[in-house]
């Protein structure tokens, strides 16, 4: 597996940032939604995870799945970038703090709990390659190739319930975030499933970003 030439700092993932999110786990949990379930209540708050260091991949890595790891979930996203520290920032300051866009490949086990901290399943070796390019904008749309077969288009439209500025507005209320720490957008529903021997590449704005998925045939 390649290293990053440039390891950034700590990578923050967010969950639940889509409508379509809520909507699926709505759906999920059956009658009596979110309030009888574990959860008690919609967040209010963004919802984040970590991926630590060992997760980071470059651009055209050959990332090695152990044996146990039959597939994962391609999630295509877009992580922002920090340029100084941010505390406690406003909306409409929140983007002057941020240096720019990466591309992202958040690979995950598939699992269904929230609840829990799904380490084994999200935070392997490789398990969050990220682009070379620093992106000025937000692109409007990724599109996510396997094996040189689009399997899905992620727009960044209406469906993110938290905007760049506004996530990272409600993040930094309650922590702070450091130049070179990356907090992405969240994934979108019906990430493509993946598996050893898989290419996986994703394209927007510009830029570009491939792996490939090497390690036993499960």
């Amino acid at each position: 597996m390649s290293l990053l030439p440039d390891p950034p700092g700590t990578l923050y993932g967010t969950l639940l940032n889509r409508a379509s999110n809520l909507a699926a786990l709505r759906a999920g949990l059956g009658e009596g939604g979110l309030a009888a379930s574990v959860y008690k209540a919609e967040p209010r708050a963004p919802v984040l995870y970590l991926k630590p260091a060992n997760c980071f991949a470059a651009d055209g890595a050959v990332i090695d799945l152990d044996a146990d790891v039959a597939e994962l979930e391609l999630g295509a996203t877009v992580a922002l970038v920090l340029a100084r520290p941010a505390a406690k920032v406003d909306e409409g300051e929140a983007l002057a703090r941020v240096a720019g866009y990466r591309l992202m490949m958040d690979l995950s086990q598939p699992h269904a709990s929230l609840h829990r901290p799904a380490i084994r399943q999200r935070c392997r070796d490789g398990f969050a390659p990220l682009g070379t390019a620093l992106l000025p904008a937000l692109p409007t749309a990724l599109r996510v190739f396997v094996n040189e077969e689009l399997r899905q288009v992620v727009e960044f439209d209406d469906d993110l319930l938290r905007p760049p500025a506004r996530l990272l507005a409600d993040v930094s209320a309650f922590m702070t975030l450091q130049a070179g720490d990356l907090l992405h957008l969240g994934v979108a529903e019906g990430a493509p499933r993946v598996r050893a021997g898989d290419r996986l590449r994703i394209e927007g704005g510009g830029a570009s970003l491939s792996v490939r998925l090497a390690g036993r045939l499960a």
